[in-house]
């Protein structure tokens, strides 16, 4: 599973990957997570707000702070 949060680095993008890496923690799932910073590679994505959270190439959520259920679901989702 790939897991990608994107943003330049702010207090919000930061609260996404610790929520993202929390949730795969308490689930016992691997996945290869990276923060996206560089903006030419966020605009990539077709978003035009963050932070981003995209999953398995799927953006799945885009300019607020998902709820660690939120991110629970995604996961498990994409990881059939």
């Amino acid at each position: 599973m790939e897991i990608r949060i994107l943003g330049p680095g702010c207090p919000r993008c930061e609260e996404v990957y610790k929520r993202t890496i929390n949730v795969l923690a308490e689930m016992n799932v691997a996945a290869d997570v990276q923060k996206v910073t560089d903006l030419k590679k966020i605009t990539e994505y077709n978003i035009m707000v963050t932070p981003g959270l995209v999953i398995n190439g799927k953006v799945k959520s885009s300019g607020k702070i998902p709820s660690k259920e939120e991110i629970k679901k995604w996961v498990e989702e994409e990881n059939k």
